[in-house]
């Protein structure tokens, strides 16, 4: 009995782990974060996606609502940000003052270590997050005009797998610096904890996309629009972010703790433009 109650406390602590480290929800929770709590997290990364992806979808409703569709992006948009307290973003922006230099592996990895943003962070941010801000208009313009919510449930995958991924990315490419870092953590990530946040994707997304096509009801399974989706957010995950984490590690020699962020930057946007076109797709 006290074997299974640590077992469970445990996981519980590594969940916790996961919501504090990703995101700025309030959990007062004290927690020792030893590297096996860490290890543990990642398997939590796409459950942290998928709260994040609902408060996004209920935002954008309501926002939609009481705003026109340019002002309810742009807080919509901050919201986003304000979720993750900019935790990757800033992994971005030193990602881009890194490879963007243009210099020697180990002078990229001493620019990212720098606390200060240069100038190529910063113009890969701001056309960044334009682009993130473009598809936030047209997702809710879309949905003002049409009169209907339709769709719109897709934007809850979009942080789930791009959490995911960020789990994929941890154990399948090396940790790019010698010295030790916040990325340096999670170098122990085993085989059997990207499959367990594998897990947790498909079963958020399973029951999400699910029950919402067909209000709970167990045909989703024969359904070819729910297949579409869960096997294109998949697929595309997989696809873009194997593209930039190779391209990542090609130059720094593997990946870092910005890295990571960055990876979840780019997928996030991505998926979002992935948001505004399956539903064309489907019509």
């Amino acid at each position: 009995m006290h074997t299974a109650r640590a077992f469970v406390l445990d996981w519980l602590r590594a969940c916790i782990a996961a919501f504090q480290f990703l995101t700025r929800l309030p959990i007062p929770v004290q927690i020792d974060y030893t590297e096996r709590v860490f290890r543990r997290s990642v398997v939590f990364y796409p459950l942290t996606g998928f709260v994040m992806g609902l408060l996004l979808l209920l935002a954008g409703k309501g926002l939609g609502i009481v705003l026109p569709p340019m002002p309810a992006a742009v807080l919509l948009l901050g919201l986003w940000v304000v979720l993750s307290g900019g935790l990757h973003l800033d992994g971005l922006m030193d990602t881009a003052d890194g490879i963007l230099s243009h210099r020697p592996r180990e002078q990229m990895l001493e620019i990212m270590k720098d606390s200060r943003v240069g100038a190529m962070g910063v113009i890969v941010c701001v056309l960044h997050l334009l682009l993130k801000f473009s598809l936030l208009y047209t997702w809710l313009d879309h949905l003002v005009d049409s009169g209907s919510w339709g769709n719109s449930f897709l934007i809850v995958i979009v942080p789930i797998w791009s959490r995911w991924f960020m789990v994929l990315a941890i154990y399948g490419w090396p940790y790019a610096r010698k010295d030790s870092g916040l990325g340096s953590l999670f170098r122990s990530v085993r085989k059997g904890h990207v499959f367990a946040s594998l897990g947790v994707a498909l079963l958020a997304t399973t029951i999400f996309v699910g029950g919402t096509l067909h209000d709970g009801n167990a045909s989703v399974v024969f359904d070819s629009t729910f297949w579409i989706i869960v096997c294109g957010a998949v697929l595309g995950t997989l696809a873009v972010g194997w593209a930039f984490a190779a391209y990542m590690s090609s130059k720094l020699g593997g990946l870092t703790g910005d890295t990571y962020g960055a990876l979840n930057e780019l997928l996030e946007t991505v998926l979002l433009l992935g948001v505004i076109f399956v539903p064309i797709v489907l019509v």
